[in-house]
């Protein structure tokens, strides 16, 4: 009988909220060909003699802020909780995960599955949309995980969910009983994704176009109407433009406008993060 397992694929966290274990992080995260496309050559001294200098001691203040001291980050948190239910839905397959910065990394994680005696892994990328720097990134970093090992496994990816009626039930759901908590009734809805740069974009990236289908079918199902939402882009990275309207100079406009009780909602995000919680 042929084993399958699941194998959920999560970005990855810091081992824990100081400079050196930020450095690590970010070092393998801004190395990252499919993330950062700018030449090597460009690139390298930039990232190691500069980036590497600053961004993480102010990325390790900004954890610090989300961390906790039990169950570490917040992603991480929730990455194994999500893997706990989704084992309790399929108690016959084996239910994993590993992460492609950090750990536990992918490489280990599919030579733990392997040694399970897992013939085929159905891989769970958390990413809803589609992009070349996470889902593509995702593929790449196992791809290189498999590499290194003997007895490879049959693969299957899960494809982006963007629209898929579940997801979109659940965003709905989590959204409504959010609202529900509230002493005060929204002004207004923001919905943010993590952006990415328009070049990227005009290369051939298809982000911008599930985020846009993800926010139609979630207006729809929430009913509301146009002048209750507006779409945006967070977490800006570098000096090139990114997908606009951005996040935060929206806020202000909204500020400016008189509009103040904002509910803010990330169905980009499969799990509480740093990006969800501080930025």
């Amino acid at each position: 009988m042929n084993l399958t397992g699941i194998l959920i694929v999560q970005l990855g966290t810091p081992d824990e909220p100081t400079g050196p274990a930020l450095r690590r992080y970010l070092k393998q995260f801004l190395s990252d060909p499919r993330l950062i496309e700018i030449p090597k050559l460009i690139w390298w001294p930039l990232l190691n003699l500069i980036i590497l200098n600053t961004r993480p001691k102010q990325s390790a203040k900004k954890y610090a802020r989300v961390w906790d001291e039990k169950t570490g980050s917040p992603l991480m948190h929730y990455t194994q909780m999500q893997t706990k239910l989704l084992q309790e839905k399929f108690p016959g397959m084996p239910v994993e995960f590993g992460m492609q910065i950090g750990n536990p990394a992918l490489l280990e994680t599919i030579k733990k599955m392997v040694a399970q005696g897992i013939e085929k892994i159905i891989v769970f990328p958390m990413y809803p949309q589609y992009s070349a720097t996470t889902t593509a990134s995702a593929m790449d970093c196992l791809g290189m995980a498999l590499q290194k090992i003997r007895r490879v496994p049959a693969i299957r990816f899960i494809p982006p969910y963007y629209q898929h009626p579940a997801y979109i039930k659940a965003l709905a759901t989590i959204i409504r009983e959010q609202e529900a908590k509230l002493s005060w009734k929204p002004d207004h809805h923001l919905i943010s994704f993590h952006g990415i740069p328009i070049s990227y974009c005009q290369r051939g990236d298809v982000y911008a176009t599930h985020v846009k289908r993800t926010t139609f079918a979630l207006v729809k199902e929430m009913g509301w109407s146009r002048d209750y939402w507006t779409q945006s882009f967070q977490s800006l990275f570098g000096r090139e433009e990114w997908l606009k309207p951005y996040t935060e100079e929206t806020l202000k406009k909204m500020a400016k406008k008189g509009i103040k009780k904002i509910f803010v909602s990330t169905p980009g995000f499969t799990s509480d993060c740093l990006e969800t919680i501080d930025e």
